[in-house]
């Protein structure tokens, strides 16, 4: 049986724009574009693209949690970055996490993200076996 289980950060963007942060989907969760956004509601690692992944992935982790799996369960991950020359900074953080776990991974360079301090935005994609 196939069933939705919505799941909100809470981030004003999300009623402005009409989006959820995840969705579950049966044995799929798809987490939208993440940014590295802090507690306080900035962004966190101005300038520091590794540091924006990391926090990225530590949002992602939060939310997987939230539905009961873990990084583990990431099959792909979607890096946007607008500055490409960057990618070994973006890759070492990303292989922090995901050295032993290795999702499929694209990573391109777009012209700009919402804000000009974010330099990199993460989709995600976990399978769940039930």
């Amino acid at each position: 049986m196939t069933y939705f289980k919505k799941i909100s950060s809470g981030a004003k963007w999300e009623d402005i724009v009409g989006y959820s942060r995840a969705i579950k989907a049966g044995n799929l969760i798809e987490i939208a574009g993440t940014t590295a956004i802090g507690e306080d509601g900035e962004v966190v690692g101005i300038n520091d693209p590794a540091a924006q992944t990391r926090r990225i992935i530590e949002i992602a982790k939060d939310v997987l949690q939230q539905l009961g799996v873990g990084l583990e369960n990431v099959i792909r991950t979607r890096i946007f970055t607008t500055d490409i020359s960057k990618w070994e900074e973006i890759g070492s953080a990303h292989w922090e996490y995901f050295s032993t776990i290795k999702p499929v991974n694209t990573m391109v360079e777009v012209s700009k993200l919402v804000s000009n301090d974010m330099a990199v935005e993460i989709e995600f994609t976990a399978w769940v076996e039930e």
